[in-house]
């Protein structure tokens, strides 16, 4: 089964993990020396002390020495019956049935192997040999209170407070395993001043609880594990989980601990399945009862990593109920889960697992305590005799459900006795390990602690010893994942979308919205689409911002070579005309009217062509300065032009009729006048706009998504549009008049076409400004181009066409009596 052991080395640096343990160690060993007051007036009695026990409870390892130190394992599991106090409660039996955990056995052998060490250096405690009392605690509050009375009393009889027979010099208990044994433990070790030295990993507040000064802990805060359980996550981005917890306050305070660190990392729970303390064998209806209610959570979909918290048999008991209701879901398969563990679960074979197996549970990564392996220790394994050990009651179970394949014959009334040939090392790995796992280092520094503690002690040294030096510290590797579940409620937003919450869900619940219009996302979950920079736009996918290019309308591009052609077209048509009427100015077709006006007329047009490649090309400080002004001063003379040609052709009317007193105003004074006063008040208001709030050149960031428009601010767009006014005032004048004149019998009449020219200029610009502010960019600069051009060659082709007709085309038309008959005819 391919399991992943993360070790649980935290605290320290990566450079200095080598010596965590010993560090661990010396900080907890000069505690000790202040909690045995009883040690004082300490005498060794060099007498040993034979166990006289009835066989109440079974299971024991005593070796005698000059000081005890008691362990409290857990190795066995059972049912237990019911107290019936028909009897004395030393003499009823509690359990039936045991189980041994014998994976855990190793604890045992590395307590004893430390007290040998110890007894055999010289170097420590020369003078004194230290003994050993194993008992187990059969993981129940009962037989924990009972075998530790035991450890501190035992003789005989079942005494509490008394000592019957030799002393047992109890000076420390290495145990339990669990929080609860230990809490268990602490209840009566307290009372004693006996100091207990754990080795089992429990929640960051258990410790907080305890009251009494005796109680030491070997193994880093179970906060660590939190966090790094956490972080897994995490990084995996496993954001909908399910979890498996012990049904005890332990398991309460892990869910507890752990949902401000999964609020911040953005997990959340799909469910919580809590796993009870013990199960009872004997009801398989019960327990696929149990088992069927999670069902539902393990066919989950979405929530394919599990997280468990409790110990061994927590786990055990999981399995169980996995296995039970498989046989109502055959559906039910482990691909493609992972399942995270905490330091305090073993993967051990218990019997239960040679029934049913771990299948279940391929895939797990599971936190380990830190340990190294100490120097003899393998050798010591490799050679010890199982079967010669009379004094240790553990072995016999321990033969007959290590090397023997049925977990049922453990049950059995005849039992397979060990020949003392077996080896352990040919044990699996989930039966029992060689290489010294993280509690039974643990355990082996508890011994050491209080070996240097007693050393303290006797010597009155300054200077404590501190663990022996370890030169190598074993790395595991972290198996390489090729293919991850995915353990989510919602699939991942891909880039350029949002996640948007679900209503009445977890926040891990949530659909993916593609970001609005104008911003992007560029990672993967993304809670809020963000804008880009202005000098950026979003891609098509949104998924990205990219550099807006600069755009203005240039002379290359097609749009602004086609404007720019028709430009200087029509101002080499204009200056065309301008040479016919000079070299025809005697002519009476063009003397027909003010000679100055056409001049200034066709002047002016020629130079409102010009004044349109003002707009193409990127815009400056000049051309900005220039264009509008340059455009409205220009057309307005023009149109102040035009404007003077419709009053005089109104005035020669009316001049014509006997008596008038209109005569005196027909002339060049009154034209000039015209055109001079018109065209000085709108170069008045261009002034003011120069003066006050000019235009500049400036980008445009926003307009267009992918572009910035270089363009010329016109500072004050009021003023702008009142040039644009004006010169529509002028043209409608000139428009109303020239209607109202175009069927006056006057020879010199130009009414009729003025009204044309009028009529193709006031379309022109009344169309302007509803086109003008509904385009964006480069097109804004075209249409205003468009329009004067198109006005400008609307004035030149309705005014002067027909003149240019009959100079060029129709000479024999170009004389006096032709124009009066024409006219009378009109």
């Amino acid at each position: 089964m391919p399991v992943v052991r993360l070790k649980m080395c935290t605290g320290v640096s990566a450079a200095s993990r080598k010596g965590l343990c010993r560090q661990v160690v010396v900080l907890e060993v000069l505690p000790l020396l202040v909690l045995w007051p009883h040690m004082l007036a300490l005498k060794v009695d060099t007498r040993k002390c034979p166990v006289n026990d009835p066989i109440s409870v079974p299971h024991e390892w005593y070796q005698p020495g000059d000081l005890l130190v008691g362990e409290m394992t857990s190795l066995f599991f059972s049912g237990f019956s019911r107290i019936s106090f028909m009897r004395h409660p030393s003499e009823e039996q509690y359990f039936r049935l045991p189980c041994m955990v014998t994976r855990y056995y190793q604890h045992i052998l590395a307590l004893v192997f430390a007290i040998n060490e110890v007894n055999m250096s010289p170097k420590i405690l020369p003078n004194v040999t230290l003994g050993f009392h194993i008992y187990d605690s059969y993981y129940d509050k009962r037989m924990t209170y009972r075998t530790t009375l035991d450890l501190l009393f035992k003789s005989n009889g079942f005494i509490p407070n008394y000592e019957c027979g030799c002393k047992k010099n109890l000076i420390a208990i290495i145990g339990g395993l669990g929080s609860d044994i230990s809490f268990h433990m602490a209840d009566i070790l307290d009372l004693y001043k006996i100091p207990q030295l754990t080795y089992g990993s429990f929640p960051s507040k258990d410790t907080d609880i305890l009251k009494g000064p005796s109680f030491f802990r070997m193994t880093p805060n179970e906060a660590h594990q939190y966090t790094g359980i956490t972080q897994l996550l995490h990084h995996f981005k496993w954001t909908w989980i399910g979890i498996f917890v012990a049904d005890d306050e332990s398991g309460e305070h892990f869910l507890t601990a752990m949902g401000p660190l999964f609020s911040q990392s953005r997990i959340c729970i799909a469910y919580v399945e809590r796993i009870p303390n013990q199960i009872n064998f004997h009801n398989g209806q019960e327990n696929f009862d149990m088992g069927i209610k999670l069902i539902p959570a393990l066919l989950d979909k979405q929530a394919r990593t599990f997280v468990v918290y409790g110990d061994t048999l927590t786990l055990q008991w999981l399995v169980t109920l996995i296995e039970y209701a498989k046989f109502g879901y055959k559906e039910y398969a482990s691909v493609g889960k992972v399942w995270i563990t905490n330091a305090q679960i073993d993967f051990a074979d218990t019997g239960l697992a040679s029934g049913f197996g771990f299948g279940v549970l391929e895939g797990t990564i599971s936190f380990a305590i830190h340990s190294n392996e100490p120097q003899g220790f393998q050798p010591y394994l490799q050679n010890i005799n199982i079967a010669k050990s009379k004094e240790n009651s553990f072995y016999k179970f321990f033969c007959e459900q290590a090397f023997n394949s049925s977990f049922y014959r453990g049950w059995l009334p005849f039992h397979v006795a060990c020949t003392g040939e077996e080896r352990l090392e040919i044990l699996p790995w989930a039966v029992f390990e060689m290489d010294m796992t993280g509690h039974s280092y643990s355990l082996y520094n508890a011994v050491y602690a209080v070996a240097y503690a007693l050393e303290a002690f006797y010597s009155s040294r300054t200077n404590r010893r501190a663990m022996l030096e370890r030169d190598q510290v074993e790395h595991q590797d972290l198996q390489t994942w090729q293919e991850l579940p995915i353990s989510v409620c919602s699939d991942s937003c891909h880039s350029g979308f949002e996640k948007r919450r679900r209503e009445g869900k977890e926040s891990c619940c949530y659909d993916c919205a593609p970001c609005p219009e104008g911003k992007i996302s560029d990672q993967m979950d993304i809670p809020d689409c963000s804008k880009c920079s202005e000098d950026q736009y979003p891609t098509k996918n949104r998924d990205r911002c990219i550099s807006k290019s600069i755009t203005f309308l240039s002379y290359e591009e097609p749009l602004g070579i086609s404007l720019a052609s028709v430009a200087f077209s029509f101002s080499l048509t204009t200056a065309f005309v301008l040479g016919i009427f000079i070299k025809h100015k005697d002519t009476p077709i063009v003397k027909a009217n003010n000679l100055e006006i056409t001049y200034i007329l066709l002047i002016s047009l020629l130079l409102c062509f010009l004044c349109s490649l003002l707009f193409l090309g990127q815009p400056g400080k000049v051309t900005c300065f220039l264009r509008q002004p340059a455009f409205g001063i220009i057309f307005s003379v023009a149109i102040s032009c035009v404007l003077a040609k419709t009053i005089t052709v109104v005035m020669a009317f009316m001049a014509t009729k006997p008596g008038s007193s209109m005569r005196k105003w027909v002339g060049k004074k009154l034209s000039n006048c015209i055109v001079l006063s018109c065209s000085l008040l709108q170069f008045g208001i261009c002034g003011l706009w120069l003066g006050t709030a000019p235009p500049f050149p400036d980008l445009d960031m926003h307009s267009l998504a992918g572009e910035i428009v270089a363009e010329c601010n016109e500072g004050n767009v009021v003023m702008f549009y009142l040039i644009i006014g004006y010169m529509g005032l002028l043209s409608i004048i000139s428009f109303t008049l020239a209607f109202l004149a175009r069927k006056l019998p006057d020879t010199f009449n130009e009414a009729k076409f003025i009204t044309f020219s009028m009529l193709v200029f006031c379309s022109v610009w009344l169309s302007f400004v509803p086109t003008y502010l509904s385009t964006k960019g480069k097109s804004m600069v075209a249409v205003e181009i468009f329009s004067i051009l198109a006005s400008s060659a609307g004035l030149l082709a309705c005014i002067f066409s027909p003149k240019c007709y009959i100079i060029l085309l129709k000479p024999e038309l170009n004389n006096r009596k032709q124009l009066t008959r024409r006219s009378r005819k009109t």
